[in-house]
C-alpha cells in the first residue's frame, strides 16, 4: 500500500475506536476525520468539501422536514388506530409492524419510531401488556419499511448520492424495491412468527418503577410548614401507597433505613422511591418541595410544571457528560428526577452520572418542554408521562396532498428527489403547515454533517488505493465463491461495522470497497451499493448501530442480548433473500 493509504487506514481505524467508544457525536469525529486527512495532504479542499456540494445531506435534511410535518399535523394517526384493532399478541403484531412499516416506507424511521412508540407503549399498558413485546419489533418494522423507497431511510439517500459521487445515475424512487420490498415482507413475516416466542418480557420504565429494587426515585425537602418536627408516621410518611422513604439525608449525613419514629426536620432531604404517578403526586403534599423546584420560574402564575420521559442519543451533546457538566438546569430550563438504564433505575447522585446513549430520563419541566426540544439532536424521544401531546390536524390533508404530489412526480422520474423534496418543503412553508421555524428544528443536522463529511472520508479511501487494496483481499478470500461471495463479503462487512458504529457511516466506509470489489470480481458495481445500503439500513444485532434501536432500548427495558437474540433470524433472511435477489436484478 502507498503511504496515503497507511495513513487514511489509521484515520479510519481512530475514527471507528472513537465511534464505538462514543467519546465524541459522529458527525464530529467524521469531521475531524476528514480535516486530518485533508491537512494531511491526502485528500485536497475540494474532495474534502465534496459531500457538501452532493445533492445527499440536501435531500436528507428536506426529507426531515417533510416527516415532521406528518408529525406535527397528526397524519400518521390512521396508522397508529391499527394498534388497538388485533386480537392476540401475534395478530397485534402483524398490525403494528405493518402500520410503522408502511409509514417508514415514506418517511424518516427515526421519525416512525418517535411518533410511534409512546402511542404503542401506553396502548400495550392499557391493556395489561408489557410494551417490551412491541418496541424492538416496532423498531426493527421501521428498518424493514425503510428499504421499500428511496427515502426510506437517509441510509438510502448517501448511498444514491454516493452512486453520483461515482459517476453514475441515483437511485430511482422504486429503484431499491426490487430487493426491499422481498426482504421487508418476508422479515415482517418472521418478525411477528419469532417474537412471541424469542423476545423475552421485558419490564419498561413504569413496570419497573413498581418494584422496590427497580424504582424511579425522587427527592424532596422538607420545608417550613407542618411537617416540620413530626415523626415519619406522623406525618404520613410511613404507609404511602406505591411509594417508600428510602433515605433522609440530614447536615450531609445518610439516615437509613428511616424509623418510623424519625423526627424530621426543616431542610431534611427525603428520598423516596416508587411508582412514578404517586411521585408526581408527593410535589403537591404540604411541607414538601422537590429538590429541584427552586431551579424552575413560570412566573406569577405559579409552579405549572409536567413530567417528560426522554431517551438520549448517540448524537446528543449529553451523552458523555454529566447533568452537572452539561448544565442541564441552566440549558434545558428543566431538572432530571430519574435517570434509567436498560430498564433500571440508577440509585446514585444524579447530577454526577455520566450519561450514555439509550438513558431514559424523567424530567420535571414546563408544559412547552417537549415542543422547544422534541426536534432537536438532544434528545431521541420526548414523551409527556401520562399521555402523548395533542396535535393540529387541520392540515394532515394537505400533507397527504404535497406526499402523494411527491411520490407521482419522484417516482416517475419528472424530477430529482431534491427537486421535488424541496419544492414540497416549500410548499408546506408557504400554505404554512410548518413554519420556518419548525421547518428548522426539524432537521437533525448532526446527520446532515455526518453524511456531508463521510464523503471526504470515501473519496480518500478510494483515491489513496486503500480501498481497492482492501477489495482485492475481500475478492482473494471469496474467490471461491465466485461474484456471489464477494457480495456476500461487502455485505457481512458492512453489516458488521453498521453493529459496531452507525448505518450512514458503515455505508460510506464501505461503498468505495464495495465498488472496488464489483470491478475486481467482475459484476454490476449497482448490485455491490444495493448490498452496502440493505446491510447498513438493517442492523437487528445492537442496540447502537441504528437510531430506532437506541430509541427502544430504555422504553423497553431491554438488555443488550435481546436485539441480537430477535435480531439473528432477521438479519439472517435479510442476508439470503438479498444474495438471492440482488444479482437476478443487478447482473
Amino acid at each position: 500500500m502507498t503511504a496515503d493509504a497507511w495513513v487514511t487506514l489509521a484515520v479510519i481505524l481512530a475514527t471507528l475506536a472513537l465511534l464505538v467508544t462514543e467519546r465524541v457525536p459522529p458527525s464530529v469525529a467524521m469531521f475531524g476525520a476528514v480535516v486530518v486527512l485533508l491537512l494531511l495532504r491526502v485528500i485536497e479542499p475540494e474532495q474534502a468539501l465534496s459531500g457538501f456540494a452532493n445533492e445527499a445531506p440536501f435531500t436528507v435534511a428536506a426529507l426531515y422536514v417533510m416527516s415532521g410535518a406528518l408529525e406535527a399535523t397528526g397524519a400518521t394517526a390512521p396508522l397508529m388506530s391499527l394498534f388497538g384493532t388485533g386480537k392476540g399478541v401475534r395478530r397485534s403484531l402483524l398490525r403494528v409492524t405493518g402500520g410503522a412499516g408502511l409509514a417508514s416506507s415514506v418517511m424518516a424511521n427515526t421519525t416512525v419510531v418517535a411518533s410511534f412508540a409512546p402511542v404503542v407503549s401506553s396502548w400495550a399498558r392499557r391493556r395489561g401488556l408489557s410494551p417490551s413485546r412491541f418496541l424492538m419489533p416496532l423498531s426493527f418494522a421501521a428498518l424493514l419499511g425503510g428499504l421499500v423507497t428511496a427515502i426510506g431511510t437517509s441510509t438510502n439517500i448517501t448511498v444514491s448520492g454516493l452512486l453520483q459521487a461515482s459517476g453514475q445515475k441515483a437511485l430511482g424512487f422504486f429503484e431499491v424495491t426490487w430487493v426491499g420490498l422481498p426482504v421487508a415482507v418476508i422479515g415482517l413475516g418472521v418478525l411477528v412468527l419469532t417474537a412471541p416466542l424469542l423476545l423475552r418480557r421485558r419490564r419498561d420504565v413504569f413496570e419497573e418503577a413498581r418494584d422496590e429494587s427497580k424504582q424511579f426515585t425522587v427527592e424532596m425537602i422538607v420545608t417550613e410548614g407542618p411537617l416540620g418536627g413530626r415523626s415519619v408516621e406522623d406525618a404520613g410518611l410511613r404507609h404511602l401507597q406505591g411509594v417508600f422513604l428510602v433515605q433522609v439525608e440530614r447536615g450531609g449525613n445518610a439516615i437509613t433505613p428511616v424509623a418510623p419514629d424519625e423526627i424530621l426536620q426543616v431542610h431534611d432531604r427525603l428520598l423516596f422511591a416508587g411508582d412514578v404517578n404517586m411521585i408526581v403526586d408527593l410535589q403537591t403534599m404540604r411541607g414538601l418541595e422537590s429538590a429541584e423546584s427552586h431551579h424552575f420560574d413560570f412566573g406569577d402564575g405559579g409552579l405549572e410544571h409536567l413530567f417528560f420521559e426522554a431517551v438520549i442519543g448517540a448524537e446528543s451533546p449529553l451523552a458523555g457528560q454529566t447533568l452537572k457538566s452539561a448544565d442541564f438546569r441552566g440549558k434545558y430550563g428543566a431538572a432530571v428526577v430519574a435517570i434509567h438504564r436498560a430498564g433500571e433505575a440508577i440509585h446514585a447522585k444524579l447530577g454526577e452520572v455520566v450519561l450514555r446513549p439509550g438513558d431514559v430520563l424523567l424530567i420535571l419541566s414546563h408544559p412547552g418542554f417537549r415542543t422547544q426540544w422534541a426536534k432537536t439532536s438532544d434528545f431521541l424521544v420526548i414523551a409527556p408521562v401520562g399521555g402523548t401531546s395533542p396535535v393540529r390536524t387541520s392540515k394532515a390533508w394537505l400533507v397527504y396532498l404535497l406526499l402523494a404530489a411527491f411520490i407521482v412526480v419522484s417516482g416517475a422520474g419528472l424530477m430529482s428527489l431534491l427537486e421535488a423534496a424541496l419544492l414540497v418543503v416549500l410548499l408546506m412553508v408557504a400554505l404554512r403547515v410548518i413554519s420556518p421555524r419548525e421547518a428548522r428544528r426539524f432537521v437533525d443536522i448532526n446527520i446532515v454533517i455526518l453524511i456531508a463529511a463521510s464523503f471526504g472520508l470515501g473519496e480518500a479511501a478510494q483515491r489513496s488505493g486503500l480501498a481497492e487494496t482492501l477489495a482485492q483481499g475481500l475478492v482473494s478470500m471469496t474467490a471461491a465463491l465466485g461474484p456471489t461471495g464477494a457480495l456476500a463479503g461487502i455485505f457481512i462487512g458492512t453489516a458488521i461495522l453498521t453493529a459496531m458504529i452507525s448505518n450512514n457511516a458503515a455505508a460510506v466506509l464501505m461503498f468505495p470497497i464495495g465498488m472496488a470489489a464489483a470491478a475486481e470480481a467482475g459484476f454490476d458495481m449497482r448490485a455491490a451499493a444495493m448490498a452496502v445500503l440493505v446491510a447498513a439500513s438493517t442492523d437487528f444485532l445492537t442496540p447502537i448501530g441504528y437510531q430506532t434501536n437506541t430509541m427502544v432500548l430504555g422504553m423497553g427495558g431491554y438488555r443488550f442480548t435481546d436485539f441480537a437474540r430477535l435480531g439473528f433470524p432477521l438479519t439472517l433472511v435479510t442476508f439470503v433473500v438479498s444474495l438471492v435477489v440482488i444479482p437476478l436484478v443487478w447482473r
